[in-house]
């Protein structure tokens, strides 16, 4: 085989593994190599090349990298607890700061548990133990799980594209995780677990750091808000992507969307009515990441503030950006946009302040064309004293945004997309990957942008989030999860197609495959069980709120 490394091209026997290949490079390398990428597909470093290509080794510093290295450190914490405690019942709930939440549904977890778990997985990792991807046909694994009574990796049966099912075995503990694995316990250099709440957490590095363990920052306003949604998805029994199928399966859907829409629906409604009671609050400020659903969500609440017997208006801080000689621009000498320095924040506060004095304002437009604020009569504001201002933007959780308000005038709304169904009971969907399918679907359905556009910008929209979203999330008033239990069967029916366009020469082709693979675990749901007021509705289209 001719294999191309480096620009440098190389003369391999067939059947030779990556790991064999590239020994000297990847031993030599500064961060911890732990998978690679031939002809831009994620592959394990023990692929055997046996065909012509090109590869790409990944190392911890890399998105897929430190995807492969979460797997491996949970992979190997639930080993330790399977050879301490044998009869532990672990379930990965969700990630807070660099960080997995983990539960142990039938035990009470205490700090010697955890210091048992921490020296078994300690020497699990310093004897560098193979894990080995083993492979069996469908009716060995029928006959397999009909007598392990175990469901790891059991969906795989159920995925008519997949003709073998695969476990992962280290000495005999077997798991299955969705995606590529370390080739043994010794990639592992930096976790910690620590007990935590009612469970543990098991700490990893970042990915611009691999060589250390940032400080953990304590989120309890959003950890919560995710116990709050899945004590109730564990009640109605549809905690993970099992379940969920079979409820599909079985026809009982509808029931269950009804039951997950009354719940945005009741809390939405809550939302309104605390805003309601206090007679100081005046502006409503709504920030989130990207496809959260915020649109759909002051539409939904504007309704709820009216039944309340408030009148709402929007301002929209996008006509506030300064004049475009004065907005400031990134390392790369580009305007940047989502810096609110790009804010014209001294106008807005003396707007806001005449506006909450009863004053009338004429509120700019934006031109995006000549890079102005335009003025006009029929843009003139006034603030009667049932009317409550509403705000949307990625800055509005930042007091900076709005110094001049005092902040008792001031209700301040996170919402995200946090989601808390399992694949299984250790591997978790990721609140950004259901936050990258939203927008997948959307920015094809009504920007005309192809999957391949927004997986490419997709890095840059999560560092914009990371600087301007994210740090001040804790300074909400009250978080609104948008995540809907049964979304991803709905979007799967919009993104397969889209995400099937990209070609294997594409760097991003590893990344949609990924994405295609997970979808493909669900059973689909018809758009015409969707409601119409759904929040889903703002991303495959058919909301009773907008004009199409």
């Amino acid at each position: 085989m001719q294999i191309v490394y480096n620009n440098a091209e190389i003369d391999v026997k067939k059947g030779t593994k990556v790991c064999d290949l590239l020994e000297q490079e990847i031993s030599k390398s500064e961060n911890e190599v732990i998978a690679c990428k031939f002809n831009n597909e994620l592959k394990s470093l023990n692929y055997e090349i046996n065909s012509d290509g090109k590869i790409e080794l990944i190392d911890v510093t890399h998105k897929d990298g430190m995807r492969v290295y979460k797997r491996g450190l949970i992979y190997i914490i639930a080993k330790a607890f399977q050879e301490v405690y044998n009869n532990a019942l672990i379930t990965v709930d969700y990630q807070l700061y660099h960080s997995m939440l983990c539960e142990v549904d039938n035990m009470k977890v205490t700090e010697e548990m955890i210091e048992k778990v921490n020296k078994r997985a300690q020497e699990i990792i310093d004897q560098d133990l193979p894990i080995v991807k083993r492979f069996m046909t469908k009716e060995e694994a029928e006959k397999f799980y009909e007598k392990e009574k175990t469901l790891k990796g059991k969906l795989q049966l159920d995925l008519k594209e997949k003709k073998e099912v695969t476990l992962y075995y280290c000495e005999n503990y077997y798991n299955y995780f969705y995606g590529v694995m370390p080739i043994s316990t010794g990639c592992i250099k930096k976790y910690e677990l620590l007990k935590y709440h009612d469970g543990f957490l098991i700490r990893y590095p970042s990915r611009k750091d691999p060589d250390n363990l940032p400080k953990f920052i304590e989120c309890p306003k959003l950890l919560e808000t995710l116990d709050e949604y899945e004590d109730v998805h564990r009640i109605l029994g549809v905690n993970t992507l099992y379940r969920l199928n079979t409820i599909i399966k079985k026809d009982k859907i509808k029931d269950y969307i009804l039951l997950d829409e009354a719940l945005h629906e009741k809390k939405i409604a809550g939302i309104a009515d605390n805003i309601a009671k206090n007679k100081d609050l005046k502006v409503v400020l709504i920030a989130g990441p990207s496809s959260s659903g915020k649109t759909t969500f002051a539409k939904r609440l504007a309704l709820q503030l009216r039944i309340n017997g408030l009148k709402p208006k929007t301002i929209s801080v996008d006509n506030y950006f300064v004049e475009r000689k004065d907005t400031p621009v990134d390392e790369n000498g580009d305007y940047d946009f989502e810096n609110i320095k790009a804010i014209d924040t001294n106008l807005l506060n003396n707007d806001l302040l005449k506006l909450l004095n009863g004053e009338e304002i004429k509120a700019p437009a934006f031109n995006f064309h000549t890079g102005s604020k335009e003025y006009s009569d029929q843009n003139t504001m006034k603030l009667e004293d049932d009317e409550i201002l509403i705000m949307e933007g990625i800055h509005c959780l930042n007091d900076e945004l709005t110094y001049l308000i005092p902040k008792k005038q001031k209700f301040k709304i996170y919402i995200s997309c946090l989601t808390v169904l399992n694949i299984d009971y250790y591997n978790r969907i990721s609140t950004t990957d259901s936050r990258l399918i939203r927008r997948i679907v959307r920015d094809y359905q009504f920007r005309g942008y192809s999957a391949m556009h927004t997986l490419k910008m997709w890095q840059s929209v999560n560092n914009g989030e990371a600087k301007n979203i994210f740090p001040y999330q804790e300074e909400a008033d009250v978080m609104f999860n948008s995540s809907l239990i049964y979304e991803l069967s709905v979007l799967k029916n919009y993104a397969l197609p889209l995400l099937k366009e990209i070609s294997q020469e594409e760097k991003e082709f590893s990344e949609a495959k990924r994405l295609y693979s997970m979808l493909s675990y669900f059973e689909p749901i018809e758009e015409k069980d969707v409601p119409s007021n759904s929040l889903l509705r703002e991303f495959i289209g058919g909301s009773i709120f907008y004009k199409y």
